[in-house]
């Protein structure tokens, strides 16, 4: 009991984690409760398949959640009201357009939101998705796990055979698919468990599709840049991205 109020405490202190029960309530048990939403509680034995039978209806869903695992019994889970006419973008947490003031592409990541967002160097939001990041501390090393915050510049990337040379603990060779290092060893790199929750040894994890993407067809290394819970500002109302690209120092 003494041990589960002392790492309780530390979750609260350090205020990067969402915030959830000993059962790791998910992220839906919140956005649930939002406008435009419906709470829904898995019953045991349903699996994402059997709750929403169209492919695309599904991975909606999941991304909304922010967890590609299988929901678990007595979970509540996020399901929009107008699912069938539902658009992922509809729902990003960061604003569409931002102001930007270098020509640089950028990975916002936000560990309360359990979100990232790319933007490309007009500062136009291009895709985003779900994210889980350092769960605070970490029984298996003894240790604080936690994702640095800060504005970094992409270090190096590696493909689909990307694997950890730390965990597990002692042993090495997690995979990391399409790892994306900004921070000695830590990466944003997908993952098959990204469960609503923050819950890495630091890494950002990623759905393996979104990595793959912003590994293939986005990240310049040393020229994307990844935010981390640093404040981004939306561009103001009726604005266009070539105003900013224009105000900006030509090339040379």
């Amino acid at each position: 009991m003494y041990k589960k109020l002392i790492s309780s405490l530390f979750i609260a202190v350090t205020g990067l984690v969402l915030s959830v029960s000993p059962a790791h309530a998910g992220y839906g048990d919140n956005l649930c409760k939002k406008n435009g939403f419906k709470c829904v509680k898995v019953k045991k034995g349903d699996t994402w398949g059997k709750l929403f039978s169209n492919s695309s209806e599904r991975e909606l869903v999941q991304r909304l959640n922010r967890m590609n695992i299988e929901p678990r019994g007595g979970q509540v889970i996020a399901v929009p009201k107008d699912l069938d006419s539902a658009r992922l973008m509809d729902y990003a947490p960061f604003p569409k357009l931002i102001k930007v003031s270098d020509r640089t592409s950028r990975v916002v990541v936000s560990q309360k939101d359990l979100a990232w967002g790319a933007y490309d160097m007009r500062g136009q939001l291009l895709k985003w998705g779900p994210i889980s990041a350092g769960k605070g501390y970490c029984k298996d090393i003894g240790e604080k796990c936690v994702t640095p915050q800060g504005d970094f510049q992409t270090i190096r990337k590696m493909g689909s055979d990307c694997v950890s040379t730390i965990f597990p603990a002692n042993e090495g060779g997690a995979p990391m698919p399409y790892c994306i290092f900004f921070k000695g060893g830590i990466a944003l790199h997908g993952s098959p468990e990204v469960p609503g929750y923050n819950a890495s040894h630091g890494c950002v994890r990623l759905f393996v599709e979104d990595a793959a993407w912003l590994n293939n067809n986005f990240v310049e290394v040393g020229m994307t840049r990844v935010l981390v819970d640093k404040p981004i500002a939306a561009a103001p109302p009726g604005t266009v991205a070539k105003v900013y690209i224009e105000d900006l120092t030509p090339w040379h």
